[in-house]
């Protein structure tokens, strides 16, 4: 694994050497291949490595979801040395019927995983784990792994995750992190603005005629953002997911040729996409981990006489205690450790699916030949899933082979299997265009809402105006209007984690982030933040206070956590809990007469690490978030989700670390 700054050649510090062994050992045919979580990476990425391979007479080639029919086939026949490309498409070509696979992979050594910390902290790790695993069987050799990251706070663990059955065999696994220079110059500025306009009117004002790339979390806000912008005369563009391939890939190489412009984004320009020389990095609100406030800093600073930059601007209360708890542990050096999600039992049962797919027979128990040293389920549940696909006719079983059976052909068999190639779910979306040109994607409660005519959205920064929804091809479609209506997504709220809830309440007790200078806004919200949340944090004492009907503990703890201690008193003691057993990332809710006392007392049987803990209960919309489910007996998917919707380290700390004081 190597370890390097944003911009810190990490690219050619891994591919260099593998280069100069495909040219030494005389290696053919496709024998590396390149890993990327974003589409727009790997379209970035291609004309550097094509330049490299080309010193040596090889070639180097894309292949991605938008990758044309053409193109693929011409990949089938003539292969490229290098192939840069997803999980997905890994997936996609292991399962085709028109290439054999073990002719595609045959000649596979080494794979290089670009922004591996974007793979492991999500399934797409474990999918991505899976299918090198049954690469390397096809290729009858062991791969060398490469991973490359610029934010790891673990990169022992990571890499040892990372090298899947290679470790299990003795292989050997090394960190690679040059020193870096950390008195490097950083100017780190917060701002309270209030709301999204003021946050356009300080954008277009205080940084005019500069280059600035301004992210925000949620779609929504790029869009209305965006938006004020062109409103107020700044050439402004736009990147986000539900934007089409050709919107985002217009944008994003205008904005990397333009001087005084902004680009609005959400993550997806966070990971290494090249957009140019930046003069400042702005973000509204604020992440939720350093780690993309790391990456999203090294956007900027990378012009000589230039230094790094971030300009935080805050449109809420929430928002702005956010951003001082993160910036709280940026200053103390804190990186979060990268987890892999627990328990993928899930993945394994797509995987089952997929390697059926693949082989079009497998003996039963193939799992043990194709996934050995991979832990995606223990020997248990790994017979428990093939049995249950079997009952229901996910799989067919003929004496000991099984075959993909008709449940999975319903579910999964449209357009050759594509929704089985990837683990993450897609939510349902209207294709929104105007004339022939695909704009993006719109949510459908956008059209079915109440809404005064003519209907109005916005999207891509531009106000729309729909003139037609196609509803039994989920398609819109809409012409330009100099008026405009806020567009929404389906989303969910992301849960906070321990470290940065209790960064948090260690910024209203009084601790103040390093390095970071705060605007006179900033300072008085500070202020008025600290005086609000008197009552509700103590620098020694666990604070719970009487609220109506019902008592608040502050825990600040983060939701996960605080879910840990809901499902502990549930199991043990109902009673104490409010009726409605809520909770958020800052607090638990008990009973109006519950006594703080009997509540440790009851939390103290699960202190200790050998003592197990009960899993939060998931709901049916968590559970139907959780891709492939209904591939798992129900005991199984109930046990992976509440795995993963709870935290019992942090609940296990915060008990450690107050003394009872009930206000």
């Amino acid at each position: 694994m190597l370890l390097a700054p944003t911009a810190g050649g990490k690219t050619e510090a891994a591919l260099f050497p593998v280069l100069t062994r495909m040219a030494d050992e005389e290696w053919s045919g496709t024998s590396v291949l390149y890993v990327c979580p974003l589409r727009a990476l790997l379209n970035n990425l291609e004309p550097r490595v094509s330049g490299y391979a080309a010193w040596l007479g090889r070639t180097a080639a894309v292949r991605h979801g938008d990758t044309g029919a053409g193109a693929r086939k011409r990949q089938v026949l003539e292969r490229p040395d290098v192939l840069l490309t997803t999980p997905e498409s890994l997936e996609s070509m292991l399962v085709s019927t028109l290439a054999d696979p073990r002719r595609l992979f045959a000649n596979v050594r080494a794979v290089l995983i670009d922004e591996v910390h974007a793979f492991a902290d999500d399934d797409r790790g474990w999918h991505l784990l899976a299918v090198l695993e049954r690469i390397s069987r096809l290729a009858g050799r062991p791969l060398q792994r490469i991973g490359l990251s610029a934010t790891v706070g673990n990169a022992d663990e990571l890499v040892a995750w990372l090298q899947g059955s290679n470790r299990s065999e003795g292989l050997d696994a090394t960190v690679i992190a040059p020193k870096v220079d950390s008195s490097a110059e950083v100017s780190m500025q917060l701002d309270f603005v209030g709301s999204e306009a003021n946050a356009a009117k300080v954008i277009s004002v205080l940084h005019a005629g500069e280059k600035r790339l301004v992210f925000a979390d949620s779609r929504r806000t790029v869009e209305t953002l965006s938006l004020q912008l062109r409103e107020r005369g700044v050439e402004t563009f736009v990147s986000h997911s539900s934007l089409a391939a050709d919107v985002r890939r217009q944008a994003e190489a205008a904005f990397s040729t333009a001087r005084d412009c902004v680009i609005v984004s959400t993550s997806t320009l966070e990971l290494g996409i090249d957009v140019g020389d930046l003069d400042k990095a702005i973000q509204i609100g604020a992440p939720t981990s350093v780690a993309s406030l790391l990456q999203r800093l090294g956007r900027t600073g990378r012009r000589p006489g230039t230094s790094r930059n971030m300009h935080f601007l805050a449109t809420d209360d929430q928002q702005f205690l956010r951003a001082c708890g993160l910036l709280l542990l940026w200053s103390d050096g804190y990186v979060e450790p990268i987890k892999p999600p627990p328990l993928p039992l899930h993945i394994a049962a797509q995987q089952l699916l997929g390697l059926t797919l693949q082989e079009r027979r497998v003996p039963s128990g193939a799992w043990r030949g194709w996934f050995r040293g991979l832990p995606l389920a223990e020997a248990g549940n790994w017979s428990g899933i093939e049995e249950f696909l079997a009952s229901t006719g996910h799989l067919d079983k003929d004496g000991d082979m099984l075959f993909i059976g008709p449940e999975a052909e319903r579910k999964y068999g449209g357009i050759h299997y594509r929704d089985l190639m990837a683990v993450f779910t897609a939510e349902p979306e209207f294709l929104v265009f105007h004339g022939r040109e695909e704009v993006g994607a719109l949510d459908p409660m956008v059209f079915t809402r109440k809404s005064p005519e003519p209907r109005l959205v916005t999207l891509a920064g531009r106000g729309w105006e729909v003139t037609h929804v196609d509803w039994k091809r989920h398609r819109a479609y809409v012409e330009p209007s100099t008026h405009a209506s806020d567009s929404r997504w389906q989303g969910f709220p992301q849960p906070l984690s321990y470290e940065l809830c209790q960064a948090m309440r260690r910024v209203l007790l009084g601790d103040d982030p390093k390095g970071v200078q705060l605007t006179k806004r900033a300072d008085q919200a500070l202020d008025r933040l600290r005086a609000e949340y008197a009552s509700r944090v103590d620098r020694r004492y666990a604070v719970v206070n009487k609220e109506e009907a019902r008592v608040r503990w502050w825990t600040w703890a983060g939701a996960q956590a605080n879910a840990t201690i809901v499902a502990a008193l549930a199991a043990a003691d109902p009673q104490a809990l409010a009726e409605d057993q809520s909770y958020g990332n800052e607090y638990v809710n008990l009973r109006g007469d519950a006594t703080f006392g009997q509540i440790l007392q009851t939390l103290s049987q699960f202190t200790s690490v050998r003592t197990s803990l009960p899993t939060p209960k998931p709901d049916k919309v968590a559970l139907q978030r959780l891709k492939f489910s209904d591939l798992l007996p129900a005991e199984m998917a109930l046990n992976t989700l509440g795995e993963r919707l709870g935290d019992p380290r942090g609940m296990r700390k915060l008990l450690g670390s107050h003394v009872p004081k009930e206000a």
